[in-house]
């Protein structure tokens, strides 16, 4: 069982403090928590001062794990090597970090995934010549093939369309109840936080405004203060509440 607590945790970018005083209830293994707010809130830079990319104060707290690589990470923008097949650029982040030697359990592992998110058809395909879904879906199966405990997921289904959406968070939320994996996701759609997580981080300007469950979270006069629109919450057919925006705020 692995958990990661925030403990009053800032971020610098150069001299500026960007995010601050971020303090959140221990967020737990097998859990899905959507980390949600306005263009330029502030969440990408959380994402970058939780994996120490980003220096700042506070601390960031990861309790019952011993790996040295327990969080993973998964940028909004990856920097891939063009030259690489699909198949080349998944094995290598597979064995970043451990042996170079490759075992049949590598394969195997690879194989399932790849197969999960649909892109074995894509295997001997350089990267270079991939559209930016197809991307898209590769730098998730690099991030999951490293097995993280942890996992941070900055805008993973940006790229997608709904269909691949709505597979790539439900097969991420089974794979965050079967690894015991935690899995933070940095996402804009709010209807599908409110459908896939366990727990919703909202962040805007630099600071955290709420964290709980969806519901007591996404509300009409959340919606109306910091994204600046007219809306509802409702629930839909599938028994989860759904945002049905009216129009703007003004």
């Amino acid at each position: 069982m692995v958990a990661l607590q925030l403990q009053s945790v800032g971020a610098y970018h150069g001299r500026k403090l960007f995010v601050e005083n971020v303090t959140t209830p221990v967020m737990k293994s097998g859990e899905i928590v959507a980390v949600i707010g306005p263009n330029a809130a502030g969440k990408s830079t959380l994402f970058k001062r939780i994996t120490g990319l980003l220096k700042g104060p506070g601390n960031v707290v990861v309790e019952g794990s011993k790996a040295k690589n327990a969080i993973g990470y998964m940028p909004q923008d990856s920097s891939a090597n063009a030259v690489l097949t699909v198949y080349e650029s998944i094995l290598l982040a597979r064995k970043q970090g451990q042996s170079w030697a490759v075992g049949d359990s590598d394969l195997r592992f690879i194989d399932e995934i790849m197969t999960a998110l649909d892109i074995t058809a894509l295997a001997f395909r350089d990267l270079g010549a991939l559209s930016g879904g197809q991307r898209q879906l590769v730098s998730i199966a690099q991030a999951l093939v490293r097995e993280p405990e942890i996992m941070l997921m900055d805008e993973p289904t940006s790229a997608l369309d709904l269909h691949r959406q709505v597979e790539v968070l439900d097969f991420m939320r089974r794979q965050a109840r079967a690894k015991g994996m935690l899995v933070l996701i940095a996402i804009h759609d709010l209807n599908q936080a409110l459908r896939f997580a366990d727990k919703v981080l909202l962040i805007a300007n630099g600071r955290m405004r709420a964290c709980g469950t969806p519901s007591d979270v996404v509300t009409t006069e959340m919606l109306r203060e910091i994204y600046r629109v007219e809306a509802r919450v409702e629930k839909c057919s599938l028994d989860h509440d759904h945002v049905i925006v009216d129009g703007t705020a003004h």
